[in-house]
């Protein structure tokens, strides 16, 4: 696995292997040490072969982390068989926590198959992200320990996720039931997601961009449910640092020969008189590259910068940021899409490699919402405005074309469509092993993918009516059909963040169906149909009422059905999903949201108001 570009670890996520404490002539204790231990293994293993990118604190090594031997799984072993120096019971915890504190855990899983004390072996640190596994077997209780300790999470405060099997398992079994695995894997990768943003920066590059509320940035909210901080820079320091060489040149010189031998230039839109000359788009093309140069070392930082430099070798450590562009950027400079676009994208001039999240118009709300998807799921994220809505009628009307497949089931689709930033990953031209257009994590990308992105997508001349100042946005169409999630986060007065959420399809249309329809709105942005899973229900009953219901002009796509994942790690930072398509039973929200009502979306207002924001 690569080296991280933030500072700091990944997560640790810590297994708690708790047991009854009785001991004398039965041997209560004694009889249960293996089982409990083998939970811990087994859930572990799990981790560890599903890529929930952590560190686990008693593994000894996990993703390249060497974890040292006194602080590994041994030494809890050794403290449940009384072969260290710590006392039963209270002291076993307070041992158990300070080791923790020490490796740096952030998220704990407790797992035991049987009866122990609840409070006195619980998890106290409020910092720390909790999960319970209660084995579901009839020779010990391990449900009513289960049970004891969430009321005891929930006296205190202190919401914990309770994991409990449909099914009674015999007590030697080491298998995981796939309804706990699904638990164990959406606790794990949403607890995971939340540790990374704590103590990470959103960079804003420039301010507000034309009255776009999300553009407006509160830092009271990053600061408050995501332990994150906000840092500024304007963008006049792209500029600084291009006139003084502040970036690194080979890196520049790389990129640009790459640029050139790989994103073919499409037709340009613009009135003749209007269009600029050949000399002049290579400047642009040099402008453009260098932008995004400078933009991953505003982020990073970067040691091969001049010497003399040092303040700019060190960058703001940003696990996400946006762009102001329009308008006094754009009106004058090259417009920031290709950087946007590639930086979005899972690869570059080095290679395939970790996304990172830049949004468009500095739209802080949906740069976060594109951040969830991303540490969900380690894909590039789709940037868009949630365009048009096209009934079945109007496309019939516009095309002569009768829908079908999912966007006829959705009755009609939702047109996903923004100045030329998306991450080019969203073509569908990348496919797995049975022809199916996916979007793979960056560490599954082969170079074949990367030239299938690449050879799907033109760089248009930018609409001088939008961008006078020019540049170059990816034009792609979206011709697959993969299961999608989109999303967005919107801040209400008096209310605070809210989540909406919708799953779904891309649409794959007949390509000159595609044509029509895209020529009524701008002809050199990257395309695609989306096709929202209905329920028959509220804002499910058609596409329609999933635009008419969106809360904001802008929608993050994410790669995958991952809104039970979306509303598991909302429901860590206490943020209400206020509309969402998710069937019930897959629902996973902290044990102690059922003492507040009946139905799941009050139960989630309110327990998000009563114990507010993750980090007040």
């Amino acid at each position: 696995m690569a080296k991280s570009r933030l500072v700091g670890d990944y997560p640790v996520i810590g297994i708690r292997p708790t047991i009854d404490g009785r001991r004398g002539a039965l041997k209560v204790r004694e009889s249960l040490e293996e089982q409990t231990m083998n939970m811990a293994l087994s859930a572990k293993k799990l981790f560890e072969e599903n890529n929930v990118e952590c560190y686990i604190f008693n593994t000894g090594s996990f993703m390249d982390k060497k974890v040292p031997k006194e602080v590994t799984l041994g030494s809890l072993e050794a403290i449940i068989r009384q072969l260290s120096a710590f006392s039963p019971l209270l002291c076993e915890a307070a041992a158990c926590a300070d080791k923790f504190k020490k490796a740096g855990v952030d998220i704990t899983l407790t797992v035991t198959p049987c009866w122990c004390y609840g409070s006195e072996t619980m998890d106290m640190d409020p910092n720390t992200i909790k999960g319970v596994w209660g084995f579901n077997g009839t020779e010990r209780p391990g449900a009513v320990y289960l049970a004891s300790v969430l009321a005891s999470h929930a006296q205190k405060g202190l919401p914990a996720f309770g994991i409990y099997g449909h099914d009674v398992q015999n007590a030697d079994e080491t298998d995981i039931p796939d309804d706990v695995r699904e638990k164990l894997l959406r606790f794990g990768r949403a607890a995971v997601a939340v540790a990374t943003m704590r103590g990470k920066s959103y960079l804003q590059i420039g301010s507000i961009c034309m009255g776009i509320a999300g553009s407006i940035v509160n830092p009271d909210f990053f600061e408050e449910y995501l332990g994150m901080r906000v840092e500024s820079v304007d963008e006049v320091e792209i500029i600084r640092r291009m006139e003084k060489g502040i970036y690194d040149k080979a890196e520049y010189e790389k990129a640009l020969a790459w640029t050139k031998a790989n994103c073919p230039e499409g037709f340009d839109k613009n009135p003749p008189e209007l269009q600029k000359t050949a000399e002049e788009k290579e400047k642009d093309w040099e402008f453009v590259v260098k932008m995004m140069c400078i933009i991953k070392d505003l982020y990073n930082g970067n040691l091969n910068l001049p010497a003399g430099c040092e303040e700019e070798m060190v960058g703001h450590n940003a696990i996400a940021g946006g762009f102001q562009g329009q308008r006094q950027w754009t009106d004058f400079y090259p417009n920031c899409d290709f950087p946007e676009s590639m930086l979005n994208s899972t690869f570059d001039w080095n290679g395939p490699r970790e996304t990172y999240v830049l949004a468009t118009e500095n739209d802080t709300l949906n740069g976060l919402s594109m951040l969830f998807g991303k540490l969900l799921t380690n894909t590039a994220q789709i940037f868009a405005d949630v365009r048009t809505y096209w009934s079945p009628e109007a496309v019939r009307k516009a095309t002569g074309y009768e829908l079908e497949g999912v966007a006829k089931e959705s009755k009609g689709f939702i047109h996903l469509i923004n100045s030329g930033a998306a991450c080019i990953d969203a073509c569908g031209e990348v496919k797995d092993e049975n022809g199916n257009g996916v979007m793979k994590p960056f560490w599954e990308m082969r170079e074949e993918d990367c030239q299938a992105c690449l050879k799907a997508t033109t760089w248009n001349e930018a609409d001088m009516g939008y961008f006078r100042g020019g540049g170059f946005s990816s034009r792609f169409l979206t011709r697959s059909e993969m299961p999608v999630t989109m999303m967005r986060l919107n801040l209400v007065k008096g209310l605070g963040p809210v989540m909406q959420l919708v799953e779904g399809w891309t649409v794959n249309l007949p390509d000159e169906v595609s044509d029509k329809l895209w020529k009524r709105t701008d002809y050199t942005w990257p395309c695609t149909w989306f096709a929202p899973r209905l329920t028959g229900e509220g804002a499910f009953k058609s596409a329609y009422d999933v635009m008419n219901k969106w809360g904001a002009n802008h929608g993050a796509i994410s790669y995958g059905h991952i809104g039970a994942d979306i509303i598991t790690l909302c429901s860590m930072l206490r943020i209400p999903v206020c509309m969402h398509n998710v069937p019930e039973e897959k629902i996973f929200r902290p044990a102690v949201w059922n003492a507040f009502g009946m139905d799941p979306e009050g139960q989630d207002y309110r327990a998000c108001k009563n114990f507010g924001p993750l980090y007040k």
